[in-house]
């Protein structure tokens, strides 16, 4: 039959699909700013009139095993191919995991990613498993080939990242992972092992197999953006201030304190009622064992005692609760309980934790952190003083997230091979931090996140489940349904 014949025996209908899909390539063509994509048309063609490939070659068939198995199998492939065309560029399902952001997004909380918001991110691995993020469901494995990777490139969307903004992004430093620890990024394994990244990975038993994951296949994260590209961010008192002008916490901010009773043992179901998780004010020894996060003042230790200024009253010890993450309004609420003597923000000592940047000594806190300027595409940093800093500081920005050989030796830089004495960034950098602010490891914690690293903005909470209950007896949590995610500040 010659091509002519094969054209006039299409139907009007047939005519009709392939002027809608050729439409729509053609829209998708220049939005993506991609010509190759136009090459779809042929396909399209072929499919709806010219019909020189047989694609529905078992409609035909006698067997009815065969055809009834080929229609499922057309029907999940043409579903599959749909879920991963809508997931890369419009709408991605993400779950809260944590409780970083507490109280404005809850643990259990299945959000609808907007893709459209900072405009959608071609994919850097474009041959993956749809809805599988790095790792294959019930088989395991890897869920995507590494081969092809292509270079990042970002769709126009309907604005950029704003300051307050809560924002899902590719964990920044899950490029490489153990696998039997995944909870804590690499790096900060490797600063806390005596033998460093070698010793990591010399143990496979304590810490698997040490992989590494492509921008677009790492761990997906969820924060509230703070600092902007160019600026400079600084905490002091748990007050952040940019370029230093004060910038508020969010209204439903959480801190952690020492509720300290007149030896009341606070129940259940008054932590349930202000929202206070199980987890929240109970925890685990090292036996696995449930136990309360509550102690009797007795057995305070003395350097608590003197931090937090506790003292017994009228020879009543009194109890502790420590740890317990509260918001202004349930301060309130709490210091309204007849049983409550005090409420105390608690305070983290210099060095008792790893903040970024982790190879440089700043006996920064998670409340008191800072200056730390945010790189900025376009704008150049000096390598000419304090360049000990500037190395721990930028370097991963520099090598990791810009593709650049880096080298730090006998006081110079050497930035691919050549000795440089200053760095012009290709990328715009984000700060971004939890609204649990004594409970979120964020920014403060591992750094910047890169503007090829930004996924999309959270629109729509469609679930919410609530952990620590069972399924008829408040699981679900109705009130949430279907409410906007774009929480203000």
């Amino acid at each position: 039959m010659t091509l002519k014949e094969r054209f006039g025996q299409a139907s009007g209908r047939q005519w009709l699909w392939f002027v809608v899909w050729t439409i729509l390539t053609i829209l998708f063509s220049f939005w993506s700013q991609s010509p190759w994509v136009l090459l779809f048309i042929l396909l399209f063609l072929d499919i709806y009139i010219s019909k020189f490939i047989p694609w529905g070659f078992w409609k035909n068939s006698k067997n009815d095993l065969f055809r009834k198995t080929m229609e499922w199998v057309d029907a999940i492939v043409f579903a599959l191919i749909a879920v991963y065309f809508i997931n890369t560029f419009f709408f991605q399902n993400y779950q809260i995991p944590t409780s970083s952001l507490e109280k404005s997004l809850l643990v259990g909380d299945f959000l609808a990613v907007s893709k459209l918001s900072y405009g959608p991110r071609a994919p850097i691995t474009p041959l993956s498993f749809p809805l599988a993020q790095h790792t294959m469901p019930v088989t395991g494995g890897k869920s995507y080939i590494e081969k092809p990777q292509w270079k990042y490139n970002r769709l126009k969307g309907f604005g950029k990242v704003k300051r307050n903004d809560i924002v899902v992004f590719n964990f920044p430093v899950g490029d490489t992972v153990a696998l039997n620890q995944q909870g804590i990024d690499f790096y900060l394994l490797s600063k806390l092992h005596p033998n460093g990244s070698e010793g990591v990975r010399a143990d496979k038993r304590t810490y698997g197999d040490i992989v590494y994951r492509p921008v677009d296949r790492r761990e997906n994260y969820v924060k509230r953006c703070i600092g902007l590209p160019g600026e400079t961010i600084e905490l002091k008192n748990d007050s952040v201030f940019i370029d230093g002008n004060y910038i508020p916490n969010p209204r439903l901010s959480q801190h952690n304190y020492m509720i300290h009773t007149d030896g009341t043992i606070i129940s259940s179901d008054v932590f349930s009622k202000l929202g206070i998780n199980i987890a929240d004010y109970n925890t685990q020894n090292s036996y696995g064992q449930i136990v309360s996060r509550s102690q009797d003042l007795a057995d305070v230790d003395s350097l608590s005692m003197s931090i937090f200024n506790l003292k017994p009253r009228n020879g009543n010890n009194g109890r502790v609760y420590f740890g317990i993450p509260l918001t202004n309004d349930m301060i309130e609420e709490l210091e309204s309980k007849p049983f409550v003597w005090e409420i105390i923000k608690e305070r983290e000592l210099p060095g008792t934790s790893y903040y970024f940047p982790l190879d440089y000594n700043t006996q920064w806190t998670r409340d008191n952190y800072g200056p730390l300027w945010i790189p900025k595409k376009g704008e150049t940093i000096t390598f000419d003083s304090n360049l000990d800093y500037k190395v721990a500081t930028y370097e991963r920005c520099i090598k990791n997230y810009e593709g650049n050989d880096f080298a730090y030796r006998d006081g110079k830089v050497f930035i691919n091979g050549e000795e440089s004495d200053s760095y012009t960034f290709k990328y715009d950098y984000y700060f971004m931090m939890g609204d649990n602010r004594h409970n979120s490891a964020d920014s403060r914690s591992w750094g910047f996140v890169p503007e090829d690293h930004i996924v999309g903005q959270p629109q729509l909470i469609w679930l919410s489940l609530e952990k620590d209950r069972a399924w008829f007896k408040g699981k679900i949590r109705w009130n949430r349904l279907f409410r906007s995610a774009k929480v203000s500040a």
